[in-house]
C-alpha cells in the first residue's frame, strides 16, 4: 500500500517570494513575534492560496497567524508595511514574476511586492530599521507607563537622580493641564437649564411650523471655578518648591482664571512670570522676583498682604484658594488665625496641601497649623504627583 505523501506547497511559489517570507518571519521573530515553522509552513500556503491576490487579504490572513498578543496585533501594521510595502521607498511600477512560475497568475500582489523588495534592498533595510524603532517603541510604552506610575507614588524628597527630577516636572506640567481639561468637561455636563425660555422657543418654532419641538431653556450664567495659589518657598520646604514652581507653571498655562504667589518673609506675585512659555526663563525670572527666598517663614503676615493689597482683585465667589506649606510659621499665631479668617470670608474653598502629610507619623502639632486649620475646608496631603491628582475630583465640586 502506499502512502500519501504531505504535499509541498513551496514547489508552487517562486523563490523570490519564499525568499522574502523567509525574511518577514526572521524579523518578526527580531520584533519579539513568536514565530515557528509551524506558522511558516501556514504561511506558505496563505502564499499559495487565491487570497494572496488581494494584499489587504492577505495582511490579515498573515496578522491573525502570526499575532499571539495584543501587542503583537498592535505593531504588526508597521512591520507589515515597512517590510512588504516599502514604507518610505520611492513608488515604483510593480514587475510580476516570470511566466514559468506555477502561481504567477493568481498571485499578482505577493509577486509585485516581491520584486518590489528585490530591486530596492537598501531602501528596505532603512524602512525595517524604522518599523524595529517603532516596534522598540511600542514595547517602551508599558515600560514608560509603569516608570510615570512608579514616579507618581515617589515622595519628592527621596527623587534624587537627575532624569526622574526632570521626569517629575514634566508629569507635574501634564497633570495641571489634564485637570484643567477634566473641569472643564464636567462643568460643560452639568449644564442644563432650570427654566423654559419662551423667547428662543417661538424663534426656534418658525422653521417647524409653529410647533415648539426645540426648546430653549434658560439657566444661571455660572463663573468659571478660578484658582488662587500661594506657595511657601521658605527653607523648610526647599525639598518640594522646585516640583512646586513647576507645577504652578502648568497651572498657570492651563487655567485662564488663576493667580499665583510665593511666600516666605514675604509676599511676591509672580503669575506673570509663570507665564512665560520657556519655563527654564519664567523660574529665574521667578528666582529673581523673590530674593531671600529659602529663609523663614511669615505666613500670618503674609497673608496679611494678600488680605490687603491682593484678595479683593483676584478673588471673587467661585475661588478656591490653595495654600502650600508645612504650617512651619515663626510669626505669631494669633496674627495667622486672624488672616486666614479674614480669607474664609473672601473666598469660596480654603484648600491646604501639607507635604508632610504624607510622612510617617505626622501630626499637625505646628503652632501656625493648628492655627489655620479651623478655617481649612481641605486638608490634604502633597508629597507626589499622586496626592495632587487626588484634588481634581475635589475642584470639580465647587
Amino acid at each position: 500500500m502506499q502512502t500519501e505523501q504531505p504535499h509541498d506547497v513551496s514547489t508552487e511559489i517562486g523563490d523570490a517570494v519564499r525568499r522574502r517570507l523567509a525574511g518577514f518571519v526572521r524579523t518578526l521573530r527580531d520584533n519579539g513575534f513568536a514565530v515557528g515553522l509551524a506558522e511558516t509552513r501556514d504561511a506558505l500556503r496563505l502564499l499559495a492560496s487565491p487570497m494572496a491576490a488581494r494584499a489587504e487579504l492577505l495582511r490579515q490572513a498573515l496578522k491573525a497567524l502570526f499575532c499571539a498578543t495584543r501587542a503583537d496585533w498592535e505593531k504588526f501594521d508597521e512591520i507589515f508595511d515597512a517590510y512588504w510595502q516599502g514604507r518610505g521607498m520611492k513608488r515604483m511600477r510593480p514587475a510580476s514574476l516570470s511566466a514559468s512560475s506555477p502561481t504567477s497568475s493568481r498571485m499578482p500582489a505577493i509577486s509585485a511586492l516581491a520584486e518590489r523588495m528585490a530591486a530596492a534592498p537598501q531602501s528596505a533595510e532603512h524602512s525595517m530599521d524604522e518599523a524595529g524603532r517603532d516596534a522598540r517603541d511600542s514595547h517602551e510604552r508599558p515600560a514608560r507607563a509603569s516608570s510615570a506610575e512608579a514616579i507618581s507614588k515617589k515622595d519628592l524628597r527621596d527623587i534624587a537622580d537627575p532624569q526622574e527630577i526632570a521626569r517629575t516636572h514634566e508629569l507635574a506640567e501634564r497633570l495641571a493641564h489634564a485637570m484643567r481639561a477634566r473641569l472643564v468637561r464636567r462643568q460643560r455636563a452639568r449644564r442644563r437649564g432650570r427654566r423654559l425660555d419662551l423667547r428662543r422657543t417661538i424663534h426656534r418654532s418658525v422653521s417647524h411650523g409653529g410647533t415648539p419641538i426645540d426648546l430653549a431653556w434658560r439657566h444661571r450664567k455660572e463663573k468659571p471655578l478660578r484658582l488662587v495659589v500661594l506657595l511657601d518657598a521658605s527653607g523648610s520646604m526647599s525639598l518640594y518648591t522646585a516640583f512646586f514652581v513647576r507645577f504652578l507653571h502648568g497651572v498657570i498655562d492651563a487655567f485662564r482664571e488663576c493667580e499665583a504667589f510665593l511666600f516666605h518673609t514675604r509676599l511676591v506675585h509672580v503669575s506673570a512670570s509663570l507665564r512665560d512659555r520657556d519655563v527654564a526663563r519664567a523660574v529665574d525670572r521667578l528666582s529673581l522676583m523673590a530674593q531671600g527666598i529659602g529663609g523663614g517663614t511669615r505666613i500670618g503676615e503674609s497673608l496679611a498682604t494678600f488680605n490687603r493689597w491682593h484678595a479683593q482683585r483676584v478673588i471673587n465667589s467661585r475661588t478656591a484658594v490653595i495654600i502650600v506649606s508645612d504650617g512651619y510659621d515663626t510669626g505669631d499665631p494669633e496674627k495667622l488665625a486672624a488672616e486666614m479668617q479674614r480669607l474664609r470670608r473672601r473666598c469660596r474653598r480654603i484648600v491646604w496641601l501639607n507635604p508632610l502629610i504624607g510622612w510617617k507619623d505626622y501630626a499637625p502639632e505646628a503652632r501656625g497649623m493648628q492655627a489655620a486649620l479651623p478655617y481649612v475646608d481641605l486638608f490634604a496631603p502633597a508629597h507626589n504627583l499622586e496626592s495632587l491628582a487626588a484634588l481634581e475630583p475635589y475642584l470639580a465640586r465647587i
